[in-house]
């Protein structure tokens, strides 16, 4: 079984690792390499790099991820020197087992098989943030539907009030940590959440700043209370359980209660934006209040800024 390793912590991202070139060996990212200036220090394609690790050969590479390096001409596994950039395989089916092709991502293959990244990692055992490897068998829960209906009937559940106050002492904690847009956009892509509208919100709420506190005792990126956050890790995260004093758990957190949001809201962004604020069962009873209106406001001009149509 080849290597595979998880995404570096943030901290190495400044690091400059030597490319490494001998056969099925590990090369850890450096800053500004890209997949064609490894493939060609290593004497292969784009391609059969990209395939090796389950990679979109058009994607970019974040620095600190680790890759396999196949033998020069390698043709073994499923990599085939036919398969176009990008390829995907048909939509595998809402049960039982299916094979990664070339250019797959867990992403992609979550969305066809009407699941969350979180759920497909969980259910394989798998690290969603790791490489996937063309040739690996995933098994298919096949509980998406069921799943999309449990997330937008919890929506309409989401505390409010003292509920979503919680305990002072409970989770999540602030850490000293920050995040950049495309982490924060890379973690809402794979809970099926718009990329753009997650960066607005985080931008919107703290600055992407994990240390944040507001007077309302709401803490992280994503600015949670504690009793949200208690509800989240009830209602809407799947295992691993969500990390109480993590930037990335917060994010994770915050975009687990937009996705159901906009399920309960059937996409609309600007009323998720307002559940996200006020509390959709508040918004529902109530309307938005004035602040609500203007905070879906700022985030759908947010929104336009961080690329979203």
């Amino acid at each position: 079984m080849r290597v595979r390793c998880a995404m570096l912590l943030a901290t190495l991202i400044g690091l400059a690792v030597p490319a490494a070139a001998s056969a099925d060996c590990v090369h850890v990212v450096a800053p500004g390499e890209s997949l064609t200036s490894i493939a060609a220090s290593d004497g292969l394609t784009v391609n059969q790099l990209a395939a090796a690790n389950g990679l979109s050969p058009t994607m970019p590479l974040l620095a600190g991820i680790c890759l396999t390096i196949p033998p020069q001409g390698s043709t073994s596994g499923t990599v085939t020197a036919s398969a176009p950039a990008g390829a995907t395989s048909a939509a595998p089916p809402s049960g039982g087992s299916y094979v990664v092709q070339p250019g797959d991502t867990l992403t992609a293959i979550a969305a066809r098989a009407g699941t969350t990244v979180s759920q497909l990692a969980a259910a394989n055992g798998i690290d969603p943030l790791a490489p996937l490897l063309a040739g690996t068998v995933l098994r298919l829960s096949g509980g998406g539907a069921q799943a999309q209906q449990s997330a937008s009937s919890a929506a309409v559940s989401q505390p409010v009030g003292t509920a979503a106050e919680g305990a002072a002492a409970s989770p999540p904690y602030p850490t000293p940590e920050r995040l950049s847009a495309g982490e924060i956009g890379q973690i809402a892509s794979d809970e099926g959440v718009p990329a753009a509208l997650a960066e607005a919100i985080a931008w919107q709420e703290s600055g992407f700043n994990n240390g944040l506190v507001s007077s309302a005792d709401a803490r992280g990126i994503m600015q949670i209370l504690p009793g949200t956050w208690q509800w989240i890790g009830q209602q809407l995260a799947t295992p691993p359980p969500l990390g109480p004093a993590s930037a990335t758990q917060n994010v994770r957190a915050g975009t687990l209660l937009l996705h159901s949001l906009l399920q309960a809201t059937g996409g609309n962004q600007q009323l998720a934006a307002a559940g996200y604020f006020q509390g959709l069962p508040s918004v529902e009873q109530n309307g938005m209040y004035p602040a609500t209106q203007q905070y879906v406001n700022d985030v759908m001009s947010l929104e336009q800024q961080f690329g979203g149509g």
